[in-house]
């Protein structure tokens, strides 16, 4: 996962995230592709696993692709430390019933 590759290169702390424009941007294109891979979706997949806020998801996108650079440090370490593990969560365990 391209996020966790970001989080090993820089290390985990919000103070790097916060003087680092680099990891920053890093991090803010990762959140922009996780939001770019939802729109593949079907509406049908989303309403059946609809415990994920697919939405917001998308939300984030767009704030990550028309707000580049001015990204909101601190709200991309919360969903760096929250949603996303909890999205790649749920999604393994999606795969795991498919199977």
């Amino acid at each position: 996962m391209k996020l966790m590759r970001q989080i090993y290169n820089f290390g985990k702390s919000l103070e790097v995230l916060k003087s680092n424009s680099v990891y920053k941007n890093a991090v803010a294109m990762c959140i922009l592709q996780i939001g770019e891979l939802t729109t593949h979706l079907s509406e049908e997949f989303k309403k059946e696993y609809n415990e994920m806020p697919w939405r917001d998801i998308k939300d984030m996108r767009n704030i990550a692709a028309h707000r580049y650079g001015t990204f909101d440090s601190e709200i991309l370490w919360d969903t760096m430390e929250g949603d996303i593990p909890s999205l790649k969560e749920y999604c393994e365990k999606i795969l795991k019933n498919m199977t």
